[in-house]
């Protein structure tokens, strides 16, 4: 091999997050066509059936009513989507989320302790910004509390805090079961509406306080995407590194627990979203980066809620069933990756 050829070779070598000028174009593309789909179903939900003529004042009227369920989507999908990344990423395992804390447990017992205490007319009073702000602080304590004993006590291992997290949120999913099981069939009825995940359980008096906080969290996460980067490659790759490993992942799961707050506390539980929208996300883009993978795993979370709810809404009439839908596909898939064998 002459000097001429070796210097072509070595000038064609570059790091980054693709190996190939193609794998970049592929991102571009991909990128472009989720873009469309989001457009498209965003346009489709505010003009289908919408009676008036498109640019009219009529027109926009209804479509700003139609605009609330789609912020609540896009907060959803922020919150899902950077949540299960970066709990995939300090976990270095990408077959759990973050419910596995126990967030959604501590949300369906917490509901099912109002209405067993103080009925039904106590649930209808547990509503609006109050009831908010004490249902995302409780979980946002509860996980800070679960992280500061297992990762900096004498434990300080991270399958440890999730074994703690699996049995504590076994432990308060029997206890709703237990009182759930003394109500009322009425109340029992009330209950259900609320613990079931649904967009039509956002109210839009909350958005002034959530859009904030979601905006804040996720811009912090994606400005540490090199960092994340880093994490990913385990503990003692980051600390030869110079990354501090053990507070990376505190600060990682701390803002990991403020989206899942803020997104249960919206919406109710949406076990599988998470999971569907981050695997889906790791295969369309294929590279270890979070700065790519982070934009695309919105986007497909905002497609598969706004597209599922378009769907189901206009062609089916029952729009209620599509967290069902989605927690369907999400748990097939789960269940699809958990038994493959290669690599996820």
């Amino acid at each position: 091999m002459d000097a001429g050829t070796s210097d072509v070779r070595h000038a064609k070598r570059h790091s980054g997050p693709f190996a190939t000028r193609k794998e970049r174009t592929r991102y571009i593309i991909l990128v472009t066509i989720l873009g469309i789909a989001a457009a498209g179903f965003t346009m489709g939900h505010l003009s289908y059936g919408n009676p008036m003529d498109f640019g009219t004042s009529g027109y926009w009227k209804i479509a700003g009513m139609r605009v609330e369920s789609l912020v609540a989507m896009l907060i959803v999908a922020f919150c899902q989507a950077f949540a299960t990344v970066s709990f995939h990423t300090a976990t270095n395992n990408r077959i759990i989320t973050p419910s596995i804390m126990g967030f959604e447990s501590l949300y369906v017992v917490t509901q099912t302790a109002v209405i067993f205490f103080l009925g039904v007319g106590g649930l209808n009073a547990f509503t609006g910004t109050t009831q908010f702000i004490f249902q995302s602080a409780l979980m946002i304590i509860f996980a800070v509390l679960l992280y500061s004993w297992l990762l900096s006590g004498r434990f300080g291992n991270i399958q440890i805090m999730l074994l703690v997290g699996v049995v504590i949120g076994g432990g308060l999913g029997s206890l709703s079961t237990f009182m759930q099981r003394l109500l009322d069939p009425n109340e029992f009825d009330v209950l259900t509406a609320r613990n079931f995940g649904n967009l039509g359980n956002a109210d839009t008096d909350n958005f002034p306080l959530v859009i904030p906080i979601v905006v804040v969290a996720c811009t912090f996460l994606y400005l540490r995407s090199r960092r994340m980067n880093v994490v990913a490659l385990g503990k003692d790759a980051a600390d030869n590194l110079g990354i501090n490993h053990k507070r990376e992942l505190m600060i990682l799961l701390f803002l990991v627990a403020v989206l899942m707050a803020m997104t249960t506390s919206l919406v109710g539980p949406m076990t599988f979203l998470g999971f569907l929208v981050a695997t889906l996300a790791y295969q369309f883009t294929d590279t270890y980066d979070h700065r790519l993978i982070l934009p695309v795993a919105v986007l497909v979370g905002y497609i598969v809620m706004s597209g599922s709810y378009f769907i189901m809404r206009n062609i089916f009439y029952a729009e209620g069933m599509v967290t069902i839908v989605i927690e369907l596909v999400g748990g097939a898939l789960f269940l699809f990756f958990i038994m493959r064998k290669g690599r996820l």
